[in-house]
């Protein structure tokens, strides 16, 4: 019941959550001084005492991990950016908020907010993933017990339950199905038989029956088929959910069908995730079905999931109806030119998109172009535009250039492990020299991209304010070229990636190598492409 992604393209990534133990504690004793030091805001609010301020910087700490670490949960597969920043902020809010109360009603407020967040979410997932035995899940779940308790999410990831622990959770799940809208179920039978497993999730699904959830999340479960029907009392109650977490569940063709026919109503449904299973084109088809059932669809992932043309073309199609959309992954496809066309024609009916992810889709120059062409008129607030690994060459970077010159809301462009080289470079390079001031990350590495791109690029991003990543790793540029580039970063440290793939010897066999006076050649490339207009057509 068990399933692996079938990437062969995998671009490396830093997680930036959770934060290591001892950045927690460097922040906390960080809090602890801002509370307690001379500052502007302690000279008008009065500072607090060493004592005080150390223990209202750990709950002041303490809430905002939990806020941001609520915000991960919800993506998971993300870097972790966005709850980095959630974190500094909620951190913020609340010191200004301590400063502006006198000492005692600091205490009780924060106690108060600490409270109420421990009061509606239960989590037991924190900590190492292990089996739980009946004895630990009487303890673990006895909170839950406790008469008038306000618990409306519930969260029973990374402990594996057998046959006992999950007939303690029986009557108790029972007993708050009424009063839950969050359900986190998973990687919670891990490791277990899969006849264990299949009765485990019939009770949880018994017990929760009924219950009007609006987010369910059943991944990491490697349900297959028989998974999926073991949850379909549960399933099949819904009405109201909002997101459905199905990722890593081994979802095959016939897996597929059983969603389709078993969640009566995705009137509501605004999340689908559907990452890294085994769905294939049939199972697409399937797929398709719901999308089209989902009109309020504002995030959809379908990532990994062994897709080909036919079922490309039928989620594109599906998802001319999901208007509202403003997240697409559909990473790691093998959806080819045809489905690329296909998806172009749903883009121009998608005005609120602000990420798509569209790596190794294998789109080709005629993919790419068509969609390209439709992003440039519709979604205005674009911020992160991916297209890794779609063997796409420098015919195509007009018009790419042309889409991205009008996204002044930019943050994120990856256009990694294709063949734009330093002409494709270049041109996209001149679409981001005019505002992109949002501008944050860029990564064109493994593009054959030579010294003149590499410069041309370098010298461009290095100018927006606030950018913090460029990676051109994985090229073929000199070691001249290197200098330079490194040179255009000197007062910006860590903002440049490595170079320790790079191949300075890589273009001995390109045409430029082949003619003489390669860097000469370079230079002569770049003069010429400056004075290109963005979305010039050869």
């Amino acid at each position: 019941m068990e399933t692996t992604s079938n990437s062969k393209h995998r671009p490396f990534s830093i997680k930036l959550w959770p934060p290591s133990e001892s950045t927690r504690l460097v922040l906390v004793q960080r809090l602890t001084n801002n509370l307690s030091s001379n500052s502007i805001f302690t000279q008008k609010y009065g500072a607090l005492n060493k004592e005080d301020a150390e223990e209202n910087a750990k709950k002041i700490e303490d809430i905002a991990f939990n806020v941001a670490n609520e915000q991960y949960d919800r993506e998971p597969d993300g870097d972790g950016g966005a709850a980095v920043q959630l974190y500094a902020k909620q951190c913020s809010k609340l010191l200004l908020e301590v400063l502006k109360r006198g000492p005692e009603e600091k205490e009780k407020e924060l106690a108060s907010q600490n409270n109420a967040s421990a009061e509606t979410f239960f989590d037991i997932s924190k900590g190492q993933r292990a089996f739980i035995k009946a004895e630990e899940a009487e303890n673990l779940l006895r909170p839950l017990k406790e008469p008038g308790n306000s618990y409306t999410k519930i969260c029973f990831s990374n402990r594996s339950f057998g046959l006992e622990a999950a007939r303690v959770a029986e009557p108790i799940l029972v007993s708050l199905k009424n009063q839950l809208k969050e359900i986190d179920l998973s990687d919670f039978i891990a490791g277990r038989p899969e006849t264990e497993a299949l009765e485990v999730m019939n009770i949880f699904s018994a017990a929760l029956e009924g219950s009007v959830l609006k987010s369910l999340n059943l991944s990491n479960n490697a349900l297959g088929e028989k998974g999926v029907r073991a949850f379909g009392s549960l399933l099949k109650s819904q009405s109201c959910l909002e997101e459905l977490y199905l990722m890593n569940d081994g979802i095959s063709e016939e897996a597929a069908k059983a969603v389709c026919e078993l969640i009566p109503s995705t009137e509501k449904l605004k999340v689908l995730h559907f990452h890294n299973n085994m769905t294939g084109d049939e199972g697409a088809l399937a797929i398709s079905d719901v999308v089209k059932r989902s009109p309020f669809l504002e995030d959809f992932r379908c990532s990994s999931t062994r897709v080909g043309s036919g079922g490309g073309v039928a989620l594109a199609k599906a998802l001319e109806s999901c208007t509202n959309l403003k997240k697409l992954d559909l990473r790691d496809n093998m959806f080819g030119v045809e489905a690329g066309i296909a998806l172009s024609k749903a883009f121009s009916k998608h005005l609120d998109l602000v990420e798509v992810y569209l790596s190794y889709l294998n789109l080709e120059d005629e993919g790419t172009v068509a969609i390209a062409n439709a992003l440039k008129e519709s979604a205005p607030s674009l911020e992160v535009l991916e297209m890794a690994g779609n063997d796409i060459t420098a015919d195509a970077a007009p018009t790419i250039a042309a889409c991205i010159a009008a996204k002044q809301h930019l943050t994120k462009l990856n256009l990694a492990e294709n063949e734009l080289k330093d002409e494709g470079t270049i041109q996209i390079s001149k679409a981001l020299e005019e505002g992109h001031t949002l501008l944050k990350e860029v990564d064109m590495s493994t593009n054959f991209i030579r010294r003149a791109g590499a410069r041309h690029l370098a010298q461009v991003v290095v100018q927006k304010p606030g950018f913090r990543l460029l990676n051109i790793n994985g090229n073929i540029i000199s070691d001249d070229g290197v200098d330079e580039v490194k040179e255009v970063f000197k007062k910006y440290p860590g903002v440049l990636g490595s170079f320790d793939e790079n191949d300075p010897e890589g273009g001995d066999d390109d045409d430029g190598e082949k003619s003489g006076g390669g860097e000469a050649n370079e230079d002569e490339l770049e003069s010429k492409m400056k004075n290109l207009e963005v979305g010039q057509e050869e």
